[in-house]
């Protein structure tokens, strides 16, 4: 049994974290916290926004890592956190956070997490999300358009130049150290409800 499981859900960009995190979250919904890798992007406001335009936001060095470690602990250790809330048109953070109240199933999603030593340390389990890069970048083009206001051009300028690069260096090498890997993503009902099944097999009564 553990007082507060932390479970980290890795994948390559829109390979379906979001809808497998959905899925726990429906199971322990009121004993989750839930920190997504996409909030703790380094602040780059002191930068001009051409500057910003040109970091290579799919390297673990444009992200904040040590602010999201203490966060895990905080959480751990009972206390609130304010999760940065992300400017995805700006670039960066918007000045605004999130309060996070601590829960025993903390959850921490996002492209990168296990591809750094120090923050992959802190999960007691790691879920990687298995999607081929086809339906991968179909998903990123729909999102990035819709709801990050990208054009298409950017998109496929972005995902080649950088997307694609760091998802061979550090993602998929990453999926070495997944105690559990879910092919097809948020599909995978049978997957889902194994490892639902393990969590709560984990957690105190």
């Amino acid at each position: 049994m553990h007082d507060v499981l932390v479970i980290g859900v890795a994948g390559g960009t829109a390979s379906g974290k979001t809808t497998v995190v959905e899925k726990i979250m429906e199971r322990f919904s009121r004993d989750i916290a839930l920190l997504e890798l996409d909030s703790y992007y380094a602040d780059l406001s002191h930068l001009p926004y051409d500057q910003r335009v040109q970091i290579n936001f799919d390297h673990p060095s444009s992200l904040d890592i040590a602010t999201l470690i203490d966060h895990i602990g905080r959480l751990k250790a009972g206390q609130p956190v304010a999760k940065p809330v992300y400017d995805f048109a700006a670039y960066t953070r918007s000045g605004q956070t999130s309060t996070i109240q601590p829960a025993r199933l903390i959850l921490v999603e996002g492209i990168l997490i296990f591809a750094v030593p120090e923050l992959r340390s802190q999960f007691d389990i790691k879920v990687f999300v298995d999607t081929a890069a086809d339906i991968r970048l179909m998903r990123r083009i729909r999102r990035d358009i819709a709801e990050r206001g990208r054009t298409l051009e950017s998109v496929e300028k972005q995902y080649f130049a950088t997307v694609r690069p760091m998802h061979e260096q550090f993602v998929e090498p990453s999926k070495q150290y997944a105690d559990i890997i879910i092919p097809r993503g948020g599909e995978n009902r049978v997957a889902i409800d194994m490892l639902t099944a393990k969590i709560a097999s984990l957690l105190p009564g």
